[in-house]
């Protein structure tokens, strides 16, 4: 999923427990499996933001030369305005963009 393009609300909204639990017919479940893809969403916006912070890295052992660096505020500025991997989780969820099954319904030979 394309995070910086994503129609995922940035502030809190009210959703409908019917929606949400809607493909699965129990909430538990359902938030579930939104919370283990949240979980995913943020390790990948995190790996992403730590690969860009990394390039703007400088390696001094000198304290006092620490200087602000315009590029890597700007870029933790624009990760700081993404919507958050919960919201994204459920934008996917009720796109229905997200696959899951249940095991206990799979045959075991």
């Amino acid at each position: 999923m394309d995070i910086k393009n994503s129609e995922a609300p940035i502030n809190t909204v009210t959703l409908d427990k019917n929606l949400i639990d809607e493909p699965t017919n129990n909430i538990y479940e359902a938030i579930s499996i939104i919370s283990k893809r949240a979980s995913q969403i943020n390790g990948d916006i995190k790996k992403e933001l730590l690969e860009k912070l990394d390039e703007f890295a400088t390696y001094n052992d000198s304290l006092e030369e620490i200087f602000e660096n315009k590029e890597q505020i700007e870029v933790s500025k624009f990760y700081e305005r993404l919507p958050k991997p919960h919201a994204l989780a459920v934008q996917e969820w009720l796109d229905n963009k997200i696959y899951y099954r249940n095991t206990k319904d799979e045959v075991v030979e």
